[in-house]
C-alpha cells in the first residue's frame, strides 16, 4: 500500500501553490468566551471551488505527465471533490468526469458544471456510486483521482495543517470533520513530523459514525448509505485513510444532527462565515465536550462552504 510521506506534503504544497489560497485564520472572543478555549479556524470555505479539496485535486491533477492528462480525470463524490477535481482539470485544461448521488445539494452540481465537470448521477449510497463510476472510467478512460483513498489528494490535504500551523504558532489540538478521512489523514501525515505533540481529533455525525466506531473496534467498519445533514461526510474509511487515524488520531467525537445544525447556525452568526453542516461537526463536538478542550489551543478547520441557500437546515418548508 502506498502511503504518502512528509516530503510528498511538501513538494504537493509547491506544486499546488499556482491553484489555491493561503486561507486565513479567524477567531471570536465570545466563541472563546463559550467553550473556555482558544479556538482558530482555518478557512477553506474561502478557497476558489469553496472547500479544502482543491489541494488534494489540484496536486492529482497537476502531478499527471503529460500523457496521462490527455486523457482527462474522474472520480466518484458526494459535491466536493468533484467541483474541485472539475477546477482543477479546468486550470489544467483536461476533462473532468464525475459520478454524484442524485440526491447531492444543487449547489454543489452547479459548481461541477460551471467548472466544466461532466456529471453522471447514481443512487445515494457507496454501492451504486462504485458501480456507477466503473462504467464511466471504462467509457472515458481517465485517471481516477479517489476522494480520499489516494495518496496524492492526502498529501494535497496534509498542506492545510502545514499553513495553520505556520499562521497560528503551534496549536494543542487540530480538530477535522471525518467522512472518508482525506483531511484527517493529511491532517496526521503533517503533524505526525512538524508537531507530534500536537493532537489530532477528528469529528463526526452520530448518524453517519462509521469511523468512531471503527477507531472503537480497531477496525473498519463501513455503512452503505447513513443519512445526515453533514452530506459531505457519507462516506466509510478505507486503508489509507485508515492507517492514518488508526495510528495517528487520538480521539473520535460524534454530534447529533440538532448539535450540528445549532453549531452551525452559532458560526455563522458569530463569525460572519458561510459553512456547509459538514464543516460545523467539529464546533458541534467542542461545544459537546467542553472539558477536553478547555484552556487548550485548539485549532478548527472549516472544511467547505459549498450550502444551498435556498435549502437551510434550519429552513422547515
Amino acid at each position: 500500500m502506498d502511503i504518502p510521506t512528509y516530503e510528498d506534503m511538501l513538494a504537493a504544497h509547491e506544486r499546488i501553490k499556482p491553484y489555491i489560497r493561503r486561507t486565513e485564520v479567524r477567531t471570536s472572543a465570545y466563541l472563546n468566551e463559550l467553550t473556555g478555549a482558544d479556538l482558530f479556524f482555518k478557512c477553506e470555505n474561502f478557497q476558489e471551488p469553496g472547500a479544502f479539496k482543491v489541494r488534494g485535486a489540484c496536486n492529482a491533477v497537476f502531478g499527471l505527465s503529460e500523457a496521462e492528462a490527455k486523457r482527462g480525470v474522474a472520480t466518484h463524490s458526494s459535491g466536493n471533490h468533484a467541483s474541485c477535481l472539475s477546477y482543477a482539470a479546468m486550470r489544467r485544461g483536461i476533462p473532468c468526469n464525475v459520478v454524484m448521488p442524485r440526491t447531492a445539494p444543487q449547489a454543489k452540481k452547479d459548481t461541477v458544471r460551471r467548472y466544466g465537470g461532466v456529471i453522471t448521477e447514481c443512487e445515494p449510497s457507496t454501492t451504486s456510486r462504485e458501480a456507477t463510476f466503473a462504467e464511466v472510467q471504462d467509457a472515458t478512460g481517465g485517471d481516477f483521482v479517489h476522494p480520499y483513498n489516494d495518496p496524492r489528494v492526502i498529501a494535497g490535504q496534509g498542506t492545510c495543517s502545514k499553513e495553520f500551523m505556520e499562521q497560528t504558532g503551534g496549536l494543542d489540538m487540530v480538530v477535522a470533520p471525518i467522512g472518508g478521512g482525506g483531511m484527517i489523514s493529511g491532517t496526521c501525515l503533517t503533524l505526525a513530523t512538524l508537531a507530534p505533540e500536537t493532537q489530532v481529533i477528528a469529528a463526526e455525525p452520530e448518524q453517519a459514525d462509521d469511523a468512531y466506531r471503527s477507531f472503537k473496534a480497531g477496525y473498519i467498519i463501513a455503512d452503505d448509505a447513513p443519512t445526515t445533514v453533514a452530506d459531505g461526510l457519507l462516506v466509510p474509511l478505507k486503508e489509507r485513510t485508515w492507517h492514518f487515524v488508526s495510528n495517528h488520531v487520538s480521539e473520535i467525537y460524534t454530534a447529533s444532527e440538532q448539535e450540528i445544525v445549532d453549531a452551525m447556525k452559532l458560526i455563522w452568526k458569530h463569525l460572519r462565515i458561510v459553512m456547509e453542516p459538514s464543516s460545523a461537526v467539529p464546533m458541534a463536538c467542542v461545544l459537546k465536550n467542553p472539558e477536553a478542550f478547555k484552556s487548550k489551543r485548539v485549532g478548527l478547520i472549516v472544511t467547505g462552504g459549498n450550502v444551498d441557500l435556498d435549502r437551510l437546515p434550519w429552513m422547515t418548508s
